[in-house]
């Protein structure tokens, strides 16, 4: 095997991991795929943002018809969130190039680490109780139902503080150009934690959006040639291969267990980050 051949296989797995992960806890791709370009194999953070650009919208293709065929996904809550994340994803785009490498591994750093705090204080809660619904959620009808098979049952849920919601939204948008991770994370955080939508509603629903985030700022990756044929696409096939097996083990979850994978995946990421922004690792 040559070691352009290896370099290929490395990113197939690796994809497919991340893709697998990125589905069932709604962080999109890029949260393995930029530290294993930038950490291993020392590629410069803008081009693997722009390779993770690609896999993101991977993660979102491949899942996110999954969740909506099985009526995981709250699409009127999605689509009503992406025009938050879009805004914030073309100016995040707009932004990348006046910022250093170096800033922006502080940035993913930090970002993670902020993500641990509200899901370490809710990190036993299975479905959410006596969530009362906003003004908001209730104009524009936000709640919802899923059928839950580990419950065995039909579980309702309503959804409040939709101004909070949409505010962290754009900040994800803004996030996912930067750091070219879907800013699941913030995501996942914005309707779990500011919206108290169930876990795996929120991270199926993540899924359906970070598709549309990262295409919006896609194209501006493509016109400044930070996305490499030869890198981005074994880390697309690899991914969406990944999300679809992610899709369907999710459905096979508690939400205290999707939990239990997402914080401990956010922490050891978020220290190789840290310790390569400072220049140890």
């Amino acid at each position: 095997m040559t070691d352009i051949e290896f370099f290929v296989f490395v990113l197939l797995v690796v994809s497919f991991t991340a893709g697998l992960l990125g589905s069932l806890i709604g962080l999109g791709g890029g949260i393995l795929i930029v530290p294993l370009l930038t950490l291993v194999f020392r590629l410069d953070i803008h081009l693997a943002v722009g390779a993770s650009i690609v896999s993101i919208i991977a993660t979102s293709s491949g899942a996110a018809a999954a969740y909506v065929r099985d009526h995981l996904t709250n699409v009127r809550a999605g689509i009503f969130l992406e025009l938050a994340t879009s805004t914030g994803a073309v100016l995040g785009a707009l932004l990348i190039p006046f910022l250093p490498g170096r800033a922006l591994y502080f940035l993913f750093a930090a970002f993670l680490l902020l993500s641990l705090l509200p899901m370490l204080r809710r990190l036993g809660e299975e479905i959410p109780s006596g969530v009362e619904p906003d003004w908001l959620a209730r104009r524009l009808h936000l709640g919802g139902a899923y059928p839950d098979r580990v419950l065995g049952r039909v579980v309702a849920y309503e959804v409040t503080r939709v101004p909070v919601g949409f505010a962290m939204m754009f900040v994800a948008g803004m996030a996912s150009a930067l750091l070219g991770l879907g800013a699941g994370a913030l995501k996942v955080l914005a309707m779990d934690w500011g919206m108290r939508m169930p876990m795996k509603v929120s991270t199926a629903t993540s899924n359906f959006m970070i598709g549309v985030t990262a295409a919006a700022s896609a194209g501006i990756y493509f016109w400044r040639g930070d996305v490499v044929p030869e890198i981005a696409t074994p880390v697309m096939l690899g991914v969406l291969t990944g999300s679809v097996v992610g899709a369907q083990l999710l459905l096979r979850l508690t939400n205290r267990r999707v939990r239990q994978l997402f914080i401990p995946i956010l922490l050891v990421i978020a220290v190789q980050m840290l310790l390569r922004g400072i220049g140890v690792w």
